[in-house]
């Protein structure tokens, strides 16, 4: 292929594997748990909101996971040429963060899973007790080794996790969905609204689920790169994403709507999968499904963070980048019970990739498509005083985009006409977009 340092023997990921990757990307415990707490958005304005925002949050993605089909390099390579050499290290530990994060939020999930099936099988302490830290703490553990065990073959051992781990997810999602509308019909799901002061705004839903979509157009290109033909590497991602979204959300929503109407309360700290399980009486196969599912989608996310690693520590390979963030990630896990909240963490960890990542995407995406015409000299990417060295190894202009765009998003949440109505994220995007083509127009006409 023309401008890839990919060879066609490597280009094995075809159409199936790309769609259950892509599926699997977001069929998984956090997404389930956003979509119980969009819930406060009651059903019709979460749902259009959930299916609106995600076809334009991966339609970048798509567009994102194309850049590796045509040069084979996984993401944070790809933005050597945008914010420099050195520059690069920036969106890298974003992404770290990020995809960490994600990976964090799965593990505690699937450790409540795991605290709840050791209570029952082995008398642990409760997961809902005083002694609740001695199950889940247990349960992060187990869930490390889990993950360490299903990122030490690399990439091959995350496709066949794909491939096995899909077919599970199935089976938990349907079978949620059929205990759900047995105890309740479609016209009392629709008809549910939470009390006045715990409603959420449009404008916080699409911020939601903006900063939850757009993470992803900054690793589209680590599994893409590997795809065996255009359609693989540009389409299947984009509607295998937005098909796993949209079902787990859907089903996050519904079955914390029908434990809101079976408790006559609605709480978001009830949205997270194990909870839901354990409340409707799915019984321990469903919380082992959890635990299983959890180790297929955040074998992932563990890879999109390693790749951002071993972009910045590039003597280490892709292993041991991929064990070194699992054991990291696990060690996040923690936060929500040192702060007694998953909730109070989750919306921490979403306003700090919301107002750091964003800014990165328009940045990455108009360097490669606009102005270098999809083409980028892959042997200068590690090139000192190379086209992309710029000075000392950072595009200065690229970080002042950023910056103004992590300003602007900082800005528009505090102006609550914007934020609870449109809210921030893709006005962010645009400005951070629109100051990199201006300073880049600006500084090559000089040039």
């Amino acid at each position: 292929m023309e401008n890839s340092n990919i060879k066609n023997h490597q280009r094995n990921v075809g159409s199936w594997d790309s769609l259950a990757t892509w599926i699997n990307a977001n069929a998984n415990n956090g997404t389930w748990f956003t979509g119980g707490v969009i819930a406060a958005a009651g059903v019709m304005t979460a749902s259009l909101t959930l299916i609106i925002v995600g076809i334009l949050s991966y339609a970048f993605m798509s567009i994102s996971a194309y850049m590796g089909y045509k040069t084979g390099l996984p993401s944070m390579y790809l933005t050597r040429p945008s914010f420099g050499v050195r520059g690069s290290i920036l969106p890298s530990f974003i992404n770290i963060v990020q995809f960490m994060g994600w990976a964090a939020t799965n593990t505690f999930i699937a450790a409540l899973s795991m605290g709840t099936m050791l209570h029952v099988l082995f008398d642990f302490p409760s997961t809902t007790g005083n002694k609740a830290y001695i199950s889940i703490g247990l349960g992060v553990f187990l869930m490390m080794i889990l993950h360490l065990l299903s990122v030490s073959l690399g990439e091959r051992s995350i496709q066949l996790l794909e491939r096995f781990g899909i077919w599970l997810i199935y089976i938990l999602v349907i079978w949620e969905m059929v205990v759900v509308f047995h105890h309740y019909s479609w016209q009392q799901i629709f008809n549910w609204h939470p009390a006045l002061k715990l409603k959420m705004s449009t404008g916080t839903v699409i911020d939601t689920m903006a900063v939850f979509n757009l993470g992803w157009a900054t690793a589209g290109s680590d599994f893409s790169r590997f795809a065996k033909d255009k359609k693989s590497a540009l389409i299947i991602p984009f509607v295998g994403i937005n098909l796993g979204t949209w079902w787990f959300a859907a089903i996050g929503m519904f079955s914390t709507i029908a434990m809101a109407l079976s408790l006559h309360s609605f709480d978001p700290n009830n949205s997270d999968p194990s909870a839901v399980a354990t409340k409707l009486g799915l019984g321990l196969v469903a919380l082992l499904v959890i635990v299983v599912s959890s180790t297929t989608s955040n074998a992932v996310s563990l890879l999109a963070a390693g790749s951002a690693f071993n972009n910045i520590f590039k003597k280490a390979t892709l292993k041991q980048s991929l064990i070194t963030v699992t054991i990291i990630a696990s060690f996040i896990s923690f936060i929500p019970l040192i702060v007694n909240s998953f909730l109070d963490t989750f919306i921490v960890f979403l306003n700090i990739v919301g107002m750091t990542l964003i800014p990165v995407i328009p940045i990455y995406l108009l360097d490669f498509y606009l102005f270098n015409k999809r083409k980028y000299q892959l042997n200068a990417l590690e090139k000192i005083n190379g086209p992309y060295w710029y000075h000392k190894g950072v595009n200065w202009l690229a970080i002042i985009a950023w910056l103004i765009g992590l300003i602007a998003y900082n800005l528009f949440e505090r102006l609550t006409f914007l934020s609870h109505t449109i809210g921030v994220s893709f006005e962010a995007l645009i400005i951070s977009g629109f100051t990199y083509y201006l300073l880049t127009k600006i500084f090559r006409k000089k040039k």
